[in-house]
This record gives structure tokens, sequence and C-alpha cells, in this order.
């Protein structure tokens, strides 16, 4: 047996049914699903969550949003955080922006955080994204790449879409690597360290 305990769950795509608000007429999008991969780096679609024992240390980080807050890792200490690398460009990105919005909206009032990293636009094409897909949590704005370097052990370079999911005490607990293929998925994922907080 590995000494690693860490588990690999490989999602299948086929079987899923994406249903994507404000994005139906989404050309990028549409590429995206009928299986064209131009312009982007898609993730394998695995999902893996790390057991507490066997996470590393805690991530730090600090940014400005589109909106120019200054947002760093501590705040967000104490509760679950997940973290999710995109950019406007990013066909996969636009497919997923709906139901990252969607558990966002149903795990906020328990105190789950969300963040973006955009990693190569503007604050304007940021925003114009948000309003598009309908997006309300904050993105860090990252084209010098310095929150990217702060997760690079976490994060393959250029794969995007990726979103994480970080315990109380800042340590990456899980990783989606591709497109989130279904919101319960990632309320899945975000339950089990939740848990872990109320239980420990």
């Amino acid at each position: 047996m590995s000494s690693r305990m860490t588990r690999t769950l490989v999602v299948g795509v086929a079987v899923i049914a994406l249903s994507l608000t404000g994005c139906s007429s989404d050309p990028l999008a549409e590429q995206y699903r009928e299986g064209s991969n131009k312009n982007y780096i898609a993730g394998d679609g695995s999902v893996t969550e790390i057991l507490l024992e066997n996470r590393g240390e805690p991530i730090t980080f600090t940014g400005t949003t589109e909106n120019g807050e200054t947002v760093t890792s501590e705040q967000y200490l104490g509760n679950v955080l997940v973290v999710n690398f995109w950019y406007a460009g990013c066909a996969p990105c636009r497919a997923e922006a709906a139901d990252l919005e969607q558990v966002y909206q149903e795990t906020s009032p328990s105190g789950v955080n969300f963040l973006g990293v955009n990693v190569r636009d503007q604050a304007a094409t940021a925003i114009s994204f948000n309003e598009r897909f309908g997006v309300t949590y904050p993105s860090i704005m990252d084209q010098n790449g310095q929150a990217q370097l702060s997760f690079a052990s976490q994060v393959p370079p250029n794969a995007v879409p990726t979103t994480l999911v970080l315990d109380a005490q800042g340590r990456v607990a899980a990783r989606i690597l591709g497109q989130l293929q279904s919101p319960s998925i990632l309320t899945t994922l975000i339950n089990d360290v939740a848990a872990e907080k109320s239980t420990g």
C-alpha cells in the first residue's frame, strides 16, 4: 500500500450534462463541449483528496482583486477556502463558471469562501466576465504570477482551470485539475473539509 495515502478519483465527463446559465450561446464554451482544446492546456479531469496527515504547509499569498481590494491568505484562515485559477478566454473556465457560482451561493452562508486567481486578464476583462456569467466572488488579478507562484507546488504550470479546496489552516486538502464536471463534486469536497473543522 502506498504511504502517500492520497485518494484520486477520475471523473467521467461523458455523462455530465452541463447547465450553463448565461453561457449556452458562448462560442468558446460550445467549442470546448464539442471537444476542441484550442488555445489552452486541459487538465486531466482528476479529483484528488489529501488526507489530513499528508497535507503540506499552509499556502501564503497576497494579491489585488479586480475591484482594487488587497487580499491575503491570513484573512481566510479559520474557514474553508476554494481557489479557482482561470482567465476569460479559457473555454472550460467559461463552461464551469455557473457551477462554481452555484456552489459558492450554496456554501457561503456556512462560512465557505471563494477566491478566483485570474492568470492573464486586465481587471476590466475580469469584471466583464463576472457580469456576463454571474460570478459574484472576487478574483486576484495575477498577471505577474505572484499568486500562482505561491501555489506552484499544487498547480501544474498552465493547468487552467484548476480548483483547490484549502482547509481552515490554509493547507490544500483537495484539487480538481480541469473543468469542474458537476457542482456536487465540489460540494462534497467542501463538506468533507468543513467536517474536519467541526470535529477537530
